[in-house]
């Protein structure tokens, strides 16, 4: 399905299966005898959406890790694993620092206000549309689970206005702020609008802020780029699930984030996918995988202002 500026979607279609898709990557990863992350409800989320294929990979039933890229999508598991990790390390990091004010852009099945371990007064807000916000609570309520910290829901598309909507839920711009855009800045938006959710989140930050983001694009523009996407959602269509991620992210050259931070006066560290792998004490990635998406077209970067 091409995407459109006005388009709408739920964790069962277009970029919403994505967020399940990841969340069904972390809990296999939550499943494995030595686990780097643990996420004890992204197989309850899972579920509740009802993909058959989402709900067997969060089982640990598909083995979706052939390193010779023959799903399309080599490590899939280690790769959102390694993501889910170097964010909480992040959180952890900024918290120790002193933040106490979290904003978590598209949340989607995040669930780190309910399994992080937060320091006393720290308020969590998550945006996202309303009927993402919905399902996620109470899914969760449904299975006995709370939040770890004062927890605050900013239900609007990010098409909207946002800033707005979370001051009216108590955000102070005054402040010093840690923010996350996990997944969000990969290609789902059109890169106008990338630059305008950063320069919206730069008007909202504090002197001592902090940002963390992916960024890039899910859709290479090689042909090998192509090919791997053909095959990943051939891989998807065999298990009953049209999902063409490639086919969901807009095209153009979408923004360098880092750059952008930099540009504005924040200094920035960034990281690459082996660079995560590392940190997660995973087995490097090949060079094969290396050249390949995510590996090859997806940055990482963390700032402070």
């Amino acid at each position: 399905m091409t995407r459109t500026d006005d388009d709408t979607w739920d964790l069962a279609s277009s970029v919403g299966a994505t967020a399940t898709m990841v969340a069904a990557a972390r809990a296999a990863a939550t499943r494995r005898p030595q686990p780097i992350i643990d996420d004890p409800f992204a197989e309850p989320l899972v579920r509740a959406v009802g993909i058959d294929v989402f709900n067997r990979l969060a089982a640990g039933e598909l083995d979706f890790e052939a390193e010779d890229g023959g799903v399309g999508f080599p490590r899939m598991t280690d790769t959102f694993a390694a993501r889910a990790r170097f964010y909480d390390d992040y959180f952890s990091q900024v918290t120790q620092a002193g933040i106490r004010q979290v904003v978590i852009v598209a949340a989607g099945l995040d669930s780190r206000a309910y399994r992080l371990s937060w320091p006393a007064g720290t308020t969590v807000y998550e945006i996202d549309q309303p009927e993402v916000i919905e399902f996620k609570t109470s899914t969760l309520s449904k299975i006995g689970a709370t939040p770890t910290t004062d927890y605050r829901t900013v239900g609007i598309d990010l098409r909207e206005d946002w800033p707005a909507a979370l001051r009216e839920a108590g955000f102070d711009a005054s402040q010093p702020t840690a923010w996350l855009a996990e997944g969000v800045l990969i290609g789902w938006l059109p890169p106008e609008a990338e630059v305008r959710l950063m320069d919206d989140v730069i008007s909202l930050s504090a002197a001592d802020s902090r940002f963390a983001a992916d960024y890039g694009s899910v859709a290479g523009t090689s042909p090998e780029a192509r090919e791997q996407a053909q095959r990943l959602a051939e891989t998807w269509r065999r298990h009953g699930l049209e999902l063409d991620v490639a086919n969901l992210a807009y095209p153009g050259e979408h923004t360098d984030i880092a750059a952008h931070l930099h540009a504005r006066g924040w200094d920035v560290l960034r990281s690459s996918l082996a660079d995560l792998f590392l940190a997660a004490g995973l087995p490097e990635i090949r060079t094969a995988f290396s050249d390949q998406v995510p590996a090859a077209t997806i940055g990482f970067v963390t700032a402070v202002l």
